[in-house]
């Protein structure tokens, strides 16, 4: 494991050395963003918006005929698509689709002895072939998950209106209520870190497996499933520096 951690730290500092041309570097990172991001709003626009659906149904489900006021619904979805669903559930989901992706493109490359020969001709293949897509993640994930929060709280107010659930002025009031601009903030540096984190940890398996193509899926797999940790385990960190 030490091992491990050791030549990830390693691989990190290759990464951002000084590119070789900065042209062909800035169209890599555009591709990756096209890529990686703007090919992934179809499942985070679904996603978000039935899971903004269920909050409202579930809330008002749960408050209908209580002393609880009707507008916490709004404030309810708000809290949990702000502050959990759009940065950190679907970063979950985001490295599923894009750790996997990452993770095989490279192992392929690796066992196809695509990068070995990017090395002959002296190029810096870390940094061809990851920087863009850590660039280009960390820049494109923030805004993701803004169009993220506005479907699923899109969603949750489609939800409660069209079931008679929740009127659109009580659902505007919960929406705004007690609001705290930090959540923002929290979220947004979630979202780098998540990014960050996405792009890198994947790499790191795609670009040193060794085998053939039965080991390419193994590492996918296993990128797939560090990420996910990786990106648990700085949800908690994060939250508990910047809550409490």
């Amino acid at each position: 494991m030490l091992f491990h951690i050791g030549r990830y730290f390693i691989m990190l500092s290759k990464i951002f050395s000084k590119p070789e041309k900065h042209s062909i570097y800035w169209r890599k990172t555009m591709r990756e963003v096209m890529v990686l991001g703007i090919d992934s709003l179809p499942i985070i626009a679904i996603i978000s918006i039935f899971m903004g659906a269920v909050v409202t149904i579930q809330t008002a489900t749960n408050i209908e005929g209580s002393m609880i006021p009707m507008y916490l619904v709004g404030y309810t979805a708000r809290q949990s698509v702000v502050l959990e669903f759009s940065c950190t559930m679907m970063s979950l989901i985001l490295a599923g689709k894009i750790g996997s992706s990452i993770a095989s493109e490279l192992g392929l490359m690796r066992v196809t002895e695509q990068i070995d020969a990017l090395e002959i001709m002296g190029i810096n293949s870390k940094s061809y072939l990851i920087g863009p897509k850590i660039v280009a993640l960390v820049f494109i994930n923030p805004f993701l998950m803004f169009i993220s929060m506005f479907l699923g709280i899109g969603g949750a107010w489609f939800a409660g209106v069209i079931n008679s659930m929740i009127s659109t002025s009580e659902f505007v009031y919960g929406i705004q209520y007690d609001f705290d601009p930090f959540s923002i903030t929290y979220a947004t540096t979630k979202m780098i870190f998540f990014a960050f984190l996405i792009a890198s940890i994947p790499a790191y398996h795609g670009y040193f497996v060794e085998g053939g193509a039965q080991e390419v899926g193994r590492a996918s797999t296993r990128a797939v499933v560090f990420t996910m940790i990786a990106i648990l385990v700085i949800n908690y960190a994060i939250t508990q520096v910047m809550l409490i």
